[in-house]
């Protein structure tokens, strides 16, 4: 498909398309907001549980699936939403992602009961699993050369790790000053707008794929994801030996395995495994996967940690998450400015391990903790640290990867983040969990049996961010590795 002749309006994403134009940067605005929403959604609804479970009359097992119904098929249609997008049309799936994703969010807010809530929850996450792989898509699409796609790449990464810092804030206010009903009523008129903007300013889909898609692969991976991700979710309820815990993660593997299988055989394979011969995009989504675990299990222990033990309501919990917000946001505007003197590589490492040192400082937290004296430095540094890393790890994940394939990357990284924070919050929270039970048993006082778990989780949370600068500095292409050792030996 070529680009027309008519010199105006001009094309967003068309061949020969002015490079600097203004419609492109807005174009990537819009497209952010809408990953902004998909992210925040995520976490958003934490803080709004109790008074949700009030209104609804959900017992505690229950109210985890109000989060648990939009992880799963989010988390396990991400790779089949990212090649619907590459064979079908980036700017397509996107648009029916975003109207799915707001009639969802509708429903939501109207909720009566704990099921239709589930249900709103899951088409929701559905929906997501569709417009955030295609969003990337078009990000990467829109700006073709390196310079103008690094600052892309960083606003949208930026944009990603705002939305998870911001869930636990705006779910504050919100359910503070207008009930739980707000947590998805916000997602409906910032959509609308997605919808109204984005076919104005993308006024054509790139060339998709096309051929037939490997309906056995995305039958596979989407149930072996699914049942990952509700095994680690049944070992945080249920325990490891539980025989429903078991029964998934026997599921998960012998999916995940048959996905493997099918696709080396397949013609046309959901997941062509020559793009992790691109060592950028494997270190990129080591580091997201691995980035994930650490920032979920932080916001989740960070949130009870400021209502269970410092005793703040919902609103000042909620406010206490600003200077992590703020100093991300400021970092993550400078952070491709800093990637084009140091490199990718340099600044993801480098950010990583500030987050860790955040979190190390954060687990020396008391039960006491003055806000001003023992969280405002550690917060601050996590909102350094994750402003980088959040930008940088975008840009390694999607570096040098075929326009054919740039679905898949956004389905690739919205995976490896999604599987992550699974992960991430299984084991850390039932490590937590374990560790305040024995002080308790021991004669513990609650409030410093909680604060000893949490210190826990904070500080498996810097070991796995030390493992994932460590992974980006391992995971290297030949020619890297080579020019490395002539630069070490001259």
């Amino acid at each position: 498909m070529t680009a027309t002749s008519t010199p105006a309006p001009t094309k967003i994403g068309a061949p020969g398309a002015p490079t600097r134009s203004r419609r492109r940067w807005l174009a990537l605005s819009v497209l952010a907001l809408a990953q902004f929403l998909v992210v925040l959604d995520a976490s958003i609804v934490n803080i709004a549980l109790p008074s949700l479970g009030g209104q609804l009359a959900l017992d505690t097992a229950a109210l985890s699936w109000v989060i648990t119904a939009y992880v799963l098929p989010f988390g396990g249609l991400l790779l089949l939403g990212g090649r619907l997008a590459d064979r079908y049309g980036h700017r397509r799936l996107f648009l029916i992602g975003s109207a799915g994703f707001v009639g969802a969010s509708a429903l939501a807010g109207f909720a009566v009961s704990g099921e239709m809530l589930f249900m709103a929850r899951a088409l929701q996450g559905a929906s997501a699993a569709l417009l955030a792989p295609a969003s990337l898509a078009l990000v990467t699409h829109l700006f073709p050369l390196a310079r103008d796609r690094a600052k892309a790449l960083g606003i949208w990464g930026a944009v990603a790790g705002i939305g998870s810092a911001a869930g636990v804030l705006l779910g504050g206010v919100l359910t503070a000053a207008f009930g739980w009903q707000a947590v998805f009523f916000v997602n409906v008129p910032i959509g609308l707008a997605v919808l109204l903007f984005v076919p104005r300013l993308v006024t054509r889909d790139p060339e998709s794929g096309g051929g037939r898609l490997d309906y056995p692969g995305a039958a596979t991976i989407t149930g072996g994801l699914v049942a990952l991700v509700a095994a680690l979710t049944s070992f945080e309820q249920l325990g490891l030996a539980h025989p429903l815990t078991l029964a998934l993660v026997g599921s998960a593997l012998a999916l995940i395995v048959g996905f493997v299988l099918i696709e080396r055989r397949s013609p046309a394979p959901l997941v062509s495994f020559s793009i992790f011969a691109n060592r950028s995009v494997t270190a990129g989504n080591v580091a997201i996967l691995l980035m994930g675990a650490a920032m979920t299990a932080l916001f989740f222990a960070f949130s009870v940690y400021t209502q269970a033990v410092l005793h703040y309501d919902a609103l000042t919990a909620g406010l206490s998450q600003l200077p992590l917000a703020g100093a991300l946001v400021v970092v993550a505007g400078v952070a491709p400015a800093v990637i084009g003197r140091i490199g990718t590589r340099a600044t993801l490492v480098g950010s990583l391990f500030v987050v860790a040192g955040g979190l190390v400082w954060l687990a020396a937290a008391p039960a006491s903790a003055v806000f001003l004296v023992d969280l405002l430095g550690p917060t601050v540094l996590l909102g350094i640290g994750l402003g980088g890393a959040f930008v940088s790890a975008t840009q390694l994940a999607v570096h040098g990867v075929r326009p054919s394939d740039a679905g898949l990357a956004g389905g690739l990284v919205n995976t490896s983040q999604q599987i992550g924070s699974a992960v991430g919050l299984a084991l850390l929270s039932t490590l937590a969990a374990t560790r305040t039970e024995s002080l308790v048993h021991a004669g513990v006082a609650e409030a410093e049996a909680l604060t000893a778990g949490f210190s826990w989780v904070f500080l498996g949370a810097a070991l796995l961010a030390v493992t994932a600068g460590a992974a980006v500095l391992l995971i290297r292409d030949a020619r890297s590795a080579r020019a490395a050792r002539t630069t070490v030996e001259g």
